[in-house]
């Protein structure tokens, strides 16, 4: 597949300045993706993955980083995002909605916006096909 956009970046675990990160991150890939709700979902996902990746993996240490990669091609976009954590080993259909706990409810966002969610250590890869 030929790619037609591709990102690689990274932020520092300060949740401040996140927003802006993932700003930049994705103002060049607005021109590729014509469908809002495609859009939304993305920056959600970008969203939660960096978030949890600072709080959860870096564990807001603003001396670790979160690194983002985005590779788009005309049939979906593949977000692969790292941090400097010990990594997560999580059963998304294990969670249970009922427990008011927060850990696990950013990923099960992100696996119901995705095509398809690769749990790998301190990496996750979110595919969304377009």
């Amino acid at each position: 597949m030929d790619t037609l956009y591709r990102y690689k970046g990274f932020v520092n675990s300060d949740l401040s300045l996140i927003k802006n990160f993932l700003d930049s991150a994705i103002r060049d890939l607005n021109p590729f993706i014509r469908d809002q709700e495609k859009l939304f979902d993305i920056k959600v996902i970008l969203n939660e993955l960096v978030v949890n990746g600072a709080m959860h993996g870096n564990e807001e240490d603003l001396n670790k980083k979160v690194f983002l990669k985005l590779i788009l091609d005309k049939n979906s976009l593949k977000i692969i995002v790292k941090d400097e954590g010990r990594g997560v080993d999580f059963d998304t259909s294990l969670y249970d909605c009922t427990q008011k706990r927060c850990n696990g409810r950013g990923l099960l966002i992100v696996e119901a916006l995705t095509d398809q969610l690769i749990l790998n250590d301190n990496e996750v890869i979110a595919i969304k096909n377009l």
